[in-house]
């Protein structure tokens, strides 16, 4: 029988791979380990046929150089038939992949992933300057000290509150209070940001 269509559940050791051929007949079903499935996959999958696997962490680099369909979990999810499992899933992707409307997800090429893991980084650090700026603002105010809203006027006040021998904080306090403002000004730097930006 010749294989037409592979689901493959990709995991981060052992790979199950469902092959049909054109009458929807199983042709194949297998498991394999991570370094091995490729082998199997060209000696009994022709030229041609189609592989489908889940948008899932690591899917694109193993779609690249392949005829291989992506699609999204919740759209392989209604075809799952019994109890969830590998070897039931590569079966449900490889049903869900010869729906005429399926919407698939595009592969992505290597400079896709690196623009996207820039963006990622970037807001992870965002995130991260304005979780910092709201902690110093927060244990600041326990000692009265208050900076107006921005992240310009609380970078400006940081150093005169570390100054002021007279504005009530402790000594500990301004430690912790100089860790927390290199915290900020690292996270800050343009530098930190240009380095996402370059990617």
């Amino acid at each position: 029988m010749n294989i037409t269509r592979v689901g493959v559940d990709i995991a981060k050791s052992v790979f199950h791979v469902h092959g049909v051929d054109r009458h929807d007949q199983v042709a194949w079903c297998g498991k394999y380990k991570r370094d091995k499935w490729l082998d199997a996959i060209a000696k009994r999958v022709p030229v041609g046929a189609e592989i489908g696997m889940e948008a899932c962490a690591s899917s694109h680099y193993w779609a690249r150089g392949y005829h291989v369909k992506l699609i999204a979990a919740q759209f392989v999810k209604p075809y799952v038939k019994s109890n969830k499992n590998d070897r039931v899933d590569a079966e449900a992707i490889c049903e869900a992949m010869s729906r005429p409307h399926m919407r698939f997800v595009a592969v992505k090429t290597v400079a896709q992933q690196d623009i996207q893991a820039a963006h990622r980084i970037r807001s992870e650090l965002v995130q991260q300057r304005t979780a910092k700026a709201n902690q110093i603002r927060g244990l600041v105010g326990e000692y009265g000290l208050v900076a107006p809203t921005g992240i310009g006027q609380l970078r400006a006040a940081m150093p005169r509150w570390l100054e002021d021998a007279e504005n009530g904080l402790t000594d500990d306090f301004r430690i912790l209070l100089a860790g927390l403002a290199d915290d900020l000004r690292y996270l800050d730097d343009p530098q930190c940001q240009d380095e996402c930006r370059a990617l």
